[in-house]
């Protein structure tokens, strides 16, 4: 009888992870809300239930009796992973790193404690029409330094960010971040200027290990939606062992023992590393399920999966190609430049997603994008 593995989440950007499992040999239950997402139709066993319903997620596991829990590229899904890995005594990060690492404001917090080269930060809520600040930083209006960033606490995708150049847009900042927060919370950040990258970790007890630093191309202010992502990200060694060194540190900050982690950096023009956020789980966008096979050879779902399952990190690199990129579609032209890509022939067409139609919606945050096409070369 095949061993099971639960896996928290079912849309396109967690159906390698499904496919992965059943490759490998696991019969996979998989549980997310029911709205069409591929994983429905891919997972072996589908269960109608929210991944924020971690209590009737586990009642169900517990007649399952799986393996393993895992989930990539979903801050939300890591708090029922580690919650039901640690009631069925399972592989996973425990309660503490869920606090810390799905709450920006608890991270920063973390960071400032611990010494992690982070940025100035408070927390702000939007209370009867105005903006409150209930902790005891520095604030805006008593010395706090613009630029800065407004997000939710605990969202990830872009979604609800701002960036302002100074007070002005606060209070409406401030409200659209609560408003796309579960918590009703914001965080306010300092900007920080210089090139942005996201660096992708496998741990295992407790040692971490590089993968891949990916650059990072965005739509910039206000809103810094994600335009694509290329690897390798072309930077110095120097430079990517201070990298190294830094992320690791915040792993070990944030209390993260196993499986993979996606941390976003700033470099700025002196060269100075800044940890921006460090997610307990897989980039999203096809980073770390297709990006890092193809631009490394290493089998980054493959592992999450072992790890899950309570098997040991093996790290083995296969045959794989010098570079590896995404390119999200945000309007008709961008679908045309995706062709003369494909027409020149210079990159090979790795994977194109469907195409949402083109309704002439604007593209908010990462979640209304219309598509992707993933492109290697060599």
């Amino acid at each position: 009888m095949a061993e099971k593995l639960v896996i928290i989440g079912a849309g396109d950007f967690q159906n390698p992870l499904i496919l992965k499992a059943k490759e490998k040999g696991y019969e996979t239950h998989v549980f997310a809300w029911q709205d069409g997402s591929v994983g429905e139709r891919t997972a072996d066993y589908f269960y109608p239930v929210s991944i924020t319903e971690k209590e009737k997620i586990l009642e169900i596991c517990k007649g399952i009796q799986p393996v393993g829990v895992t989930s990539i590229g979903s801050d939300l899904a890591v708090v029922t992973v580690n919650y039901v890995a640690e009631q069925l005594g399972l592989v996973g990060n425990g309660p503490e790193n869920t606090r810390l690492a799905t709450n920006k404001y608890e991270m920063r917090k973390a960071f400032a404690r611990n010494g992690d080269p982070s940025v100035g930060y408070v927390l702000a809520v939007w209370r009867d029409g105005k903006v409150v600040f209930p902790g005891d930083e520095i604030r805006p209006d008593t010395g706090f330094m613009f630029p800065v960033i407004v997000k939710p606490v605990d969202r990830s995708g872009s979604r609800g960010i701002t960036l302002l150049s100074g007070p002005e847009g606060l209070e409406a900042a401030v409200e659209a971040a609560c408003g796309q927060s579960f918590l009703h919370q914001a965080v306010i950040e300092e900007y920080v200027e210089g090139e942005e990258f996201s660096v992708e970790f496998i741990s295992y007890e407790k040692a971490h290990y590089l993968l891949a630093l990916t650059r990072k191309f965005t739509t910039g202010a206000p809103h810094f939606i994600e335009t694509g992502h290329v690897q390798p990200a072309g930077v110095s060694d120097e430079t990517l062992n201070q990298i190294r060194r830094v992320v690791s540190h915040g792993l070990d900050t944030l209390q993260v023992s196993y499986g993979p982690s996606h941390a976003e950096v700033k470099i700025s023009p002196e060269g100075r590393v800044t940890i921006i956020e460090i997610g307990a789980r897989m980039g999203g966008d096809c980073i770390g399920s297709d990006l890092v096979p193809l631009s490394t050879g290493y089998d980054f779902v493959g592992m999450t999966v072992d790890i899950a399952c309570g098997k040991p990190l093996r790290m083995v690199q296969n045959p794989h190609h010098r570079e590896a990129r995404i390119r999200f579609v945000f309007s008709p032209e961008d679908l045309a430049k995706l062709e003369t890509v494909k027409q020149a022939g210079v990159e090979k067409v790795w994977r194109i997603s469907p195409m949402e139609p083109f309704d002439g919606h604007g593209v908010t945050d990462s979640s209304n994008r219309y598509g992707y096409m993933i492109t290697t070369r060599d």
